[in-house]
């Protein structure tokens, strides 16, 4: 757009405004963030300004700089509800849950408790693992708006956590109505319960590898209700390991041809579909660890034998919205790399892949999983190792899934299926829970598992004297 200048040169503020907020709404950010700050240069009392800097601060994961936009529009007008909002939204983005969940109940008052506000309400006590106060929100949300499905998703995530699989499922279904996901439907009738003796079934992943991994133990289900055949349908990367598990006729990869079928169903919807109750968890699927993968990490280890061989992850999916609170700086594997008796392998593989591998960590922790081709080839290493320890990942669901024992660095607003407290969990009996004991507390949770490592390490032998 060319800007009519003054004679002064200087664009006036109101056309600047104009299209400072018209490049932000076209996604245009990096032409946006400028004229905000010359607008702000020049105005620095304009609240609306400084919290459209601050909303687009938080689009680029900025966030403490997102907060502080916010305080200041606050600061200058601190009575509107769309002020107040942003700000709480920046707040819980920072993990100031408590000063968030204030914010959040303003504008829930300010609105006369309309759903929409409520859920936030909502979102901020679970986050606080609140799940109960969670869940009473939604109620009282959902006796105005009972088709709601922020509501409703909100509290199954807090009725999972608290193990009602049946009503937590059954709200999960929600997750279609949010606009946040779409269904893949493959043009054949969605299966919704209906019966199943001598039809074909096509299972869709729809999440990540992770969720994947977890609910592949619902296809023997399948079975028991007598489908004749079940097609499993995955991303390539885990066309490998799911080849041949239990339950499971034939593997096809999405993007290929689709197999005949008589119904599709979403993977996450297997516990709600097939009944499941707390006490009626089915195991982690068997998967397939081929020859050649186990082999190759064999050699890798070789080196090693009797030292203590342990796996480290410090990040996952970047495209996950909320990885950067799951995940740790790489650095703090440097303190497990001083154990003695122990060898580190990095499982990582993805867009960091360069960073770690021209990073001083580099130097402590082997490289195992940058050349990985697929979960096969992780499934490999992880079979062979003495233990992994790592932030809530798709590798956490792998090693627990293959029965190794697995330490799992938690965030304290851990995954619903980890439940709110406690070291283990009845989906995984290999894998071990780290909790923060306090939000965003990775140093205790590092002395701890420094701690145990070192004395895991002499116990097993493997620390020389």
């Amino acid at each position: 757009m060319t800007t009519e200048l003054l004679p002064t040169g200087r664009t006036p503020l109101g056309a600047l405004r104009d299209e400072a907020v018209a490049a932000h709404r076209a996604g245009q950010l990096e032409v946006a963030l400028p004229k905000y700050r010359a607008i702000l240069a020049r105005a620095p009392d304009d609240a609306s300004m400084w919290s459209n800097l601050g909303a687009l601060h938080r689009a680029r994961r900025e966030f403490t700089a997102a907060l502080a936009c916010q305080r200041r529009a606050h600061e200058l007008e601190p009575g509107r509800s769309d002020i107040v909002n942003n700000l709480g939204n920046a707040l819980f983005d920072e993990g100031l849950h408590e000063e968030a969940l204030a914010c959040r109940r303003e504008v829930a008052r300010l609105s006369g408790n309309a759903p929409g506000t409520l859920q936030h309400v909502a979102t901020s006590l679970r986050t606080m693992n609140r799940f109960e106060e969670a869940i009473a929100v939604c109620d009282a949300g959902l006796a105005r708006a009972p088709e709601h499905a922020e509501l409703r998703l909100q509290r199954a995530m807090a009725r999972l956590a608290l193990g009602d699989y049946a009503g937590g499922f059954a709200d999960f279904e929600a997750r279609w109505e949010t606009g946040e996901i779409e269904k893949n439907a493959p043009g054949i009738p969605e299966w919704r319960g209906e019966p199943l003796t001598g039809r074909t079934l096509l299972v869709f992943p729809e999440q990540g590898f992770g969720d994947t991994m977890l609910m592949a133990r619902f296809l023997p289900a399948l079975r028991r209700l007598g489908a004749a055949r079940i097609i499993l349908v995955v991303k390539p990367a885990l066309q490998r390991l799911l080849e041949g598990i239990p339950g499971c006729d034939a593997v096809a990869v999405t993007g290929t041809r689709r197999p005949e079928a008589d119904f599709w169903v979403p993977m996450m919807s297997l516990p709600h579909r097939t009944g499941l109750t707390p006490g009626s968890i089915p195991p982690p699927a068997a998967l397939t660890v081929p020859a050649d993968a186990r082999a190759r990490a064999r050699r890798l280890l070789a080196p090693h034998r009797g030292r203590l061989t342990v796996g480290v992850l410090w990040s996952g999916s970047l495209t996950y919205r909320a990885n950067h609170k799951r995940s740790f700086a790489q650095e703090r594997f440097f303190r497990l790399a001083q154990v003695p008796g122990v060898s580190l392998f990095s499982l990582y593989k993805g867009p960091l892949l360069d960073a770690f591998r021209a990073s001083p960590l580099a130097s402590l922790v082997i490289d195992a999983g940058g050349h990985d081709r697929d979960f096969a080839d992780t499934a490999g290493l992880v079979s062979e190792l003495d233990l992994v320890v790592s932030m809530d990942s798709a590798v956490v669901h792998l090693a627990g899934s293959l029965g190794r024992p697995v330490w799992n660095l938690l965030h304290h607003s851990a995954y619903w299926l980890y439940g709110p407290e406690g070291a283990s969990t009845p989906w995984y009996p290999s894998m071990r829970l780290v909790r923060q004991p306090v939000l965003d507390d990775w140093d205790s949770v590092f002395d701890t598992v420094t701690a145990d490592l070192t004395a895991l390490a002499a116990a097993r032998g493997a620390v020389r004297t």
